[in-house]
């Protein structure tokens, strides 16, 4: 997927001082630029870079013997002179493992430099596997599954991993996950041990994870203030602010489903009452609605779009639910965009109407500048942005991260 603009760079290095930290320097945001930008022409990235064109040819011709781009000459000439050579990601032949562990599914997707979704499995959750071992066997068969369609000279260039629970990103550890029932389970440690896999695990919080790939590559593109709110059973959060994400002092910031609206409201598996997850998540709409016994979210909201009775009134009172949240978002961040993913994204679909009537309760100025929207991404907003935590390593320093894989890579299993 190609993305329009001036340079970009997706990991923060300290500015270089030897002529071989110059080079790594310049071979990292030149397999940035063509990570994010999909193929670019070596014109272009001579322009966004910076670098003289000798120089970004010499470098993408060392990204291309190492197997992370391939160079071609463009189809067809734009006008004078000797059309630029295209430069774009090996995105088959380098990946990652993306697994995202939520409330009601379990998600293993290989996806291929450049941000490709190359293949994809899915399991469905239910309250019977949440026990921490049970959940990393089912791990264990979809990662075998998923990485099975490698094409045999592929090269999985790590792991990305992410939860639906407060995690700490330093070790791996999440620290809470309350509608999984999970209390500091060692996640990076355990699913090392269960894939046999020596290749670097990144864990990250799915909210924080969502946000990154829909700034990167999804609805939020281009914008720099962002909040991005993901739930089905739970619902959690992810912040850009000035162009970075906002995680708190100890990485656990942005979870946004654990605001309380109402102190006299339902209990939250949290321990609290009345946190906005009790009031909009799948849950909450079934009994608001009164919905029969093995009803689907989105027969009820199908019910209520289509003018059904008996889901009027209670989807009412989740569409104002929603849009305390939305008011109370806008007012202390003043993003740009407030943007719908996972179920919370149909919901405000079927809702839209009073959801964007209440919004004017926002202080004017921010509330007039905020726009609301539906994840770009999809369903899989959260395991792109797995996927990007596990290039970080490979993004920031490309021939020094291919060269420790020998010793990194175990055989996932």
């Amino acid at each position: 997927m190609s993305r329009p603009g001036g340079p970009i760079l997706l990991v923060d290095r300290p500015a270089p001082a030897t002529q071989d930290e110059v080079r790594r320097h310049n071979l990292a945001s030149l397999l940035q630029l063509v990570h994010v930008r999909g193929a670019t022409s070596r014109a272009d990235l001579t322009l966004l870079t910076g670098l003289n064109r000798s120089t970004v040819k010499a470098l993408t011709e060392e990204l291309a013997q190492a197997g992370l781009v391939r160079e071609s000459a463009p189809v067809g000439r734009g006008g004078a002179g000797r059309p630029s050579i295209t430069v774009e990601p090996e995105s088959e032949l380098v990946y990652v493992l993306a697994l995202d562990i939520g409330v009601e599914h379990l998600t293993a997707v290989r996806v291929g430099l450049g941000g490709v979704v190359l293949d994809r499995h899915e399991l469905r959750q239910t309250p019977k596997d949440y026990d921490v071992r049970r959940t990393l066997r089912r791990l264990d068969r979809l990662t075998t599954k998923v990485l099975s369609e490698a094409p045999p000279d592929a090269r999985c260039v790590g792991i990305g991993v992410g939860v639906c629970g407060v995690v700490s990103a330093d070790d791996g550890l999440v620290r809470f996950a309350p509608n999984l029932g999970w209390v500091d389970v060692p996640i990076r440690d355990l699913l090392a041990e269960v894939l046999d896999s020596r290749l670097r695990i990144e864990v990250g919080n799915d909210g924080d994870l969502g946000a990154r790939a829909e700034h990167l590559r999804g609805a939020a593109v281009g914008l720099s203030d962002v909040v991005y709110v993901s739930g089905g059973v739970g619902v959690g959060g992810g912040i850009i602010l000035g162009g970075r994400p906002v995680r708190g002092f100890g990485g656990y910031g942005g979870e946004v489903g654990h605001m309380s609206i109402d102190p006299r409201g339902h209990s939250c598996r949290c321990g609290r009452r009345g946190c906005w997850e009790t009031a909009v998540g799948d849950q909450a709409v079934l009994l608001a609605t009164g919905a029969p016994a093995g009803t689907t979210l989105e027969q009820v909201l199908e019910a209520y779009v289509s003018g059904e009775r008996w889901p009027q009134a209670g989807m009412y009172q989740v569409a104002l639910a929603l849009s305390v949240g939305v008011v109370n978002l806008v007012n202390i961040f003043n993003p740009q965009m407030v943007l719908f993913g996972g179920s919370v994204r149909h919901i405000y679909r079927a809702t839209q109407p009073v959801v964007h009537e209440a919004l004017k309760q926002a202080l004017s100025a921010p509330g007039e500048q905020v726009r609301l929207g539906q994840a770009g991404l999809g369903d899989d907003s959260i395991a792109i942005g797995a996927a990007e935590l596990a290039f970080d390593q490979l993004l920031s320093d490309p021939l020094g991260a291919l060269s420790r894989l020998p010793d990194l890579m175990g055989a996932p299993a």
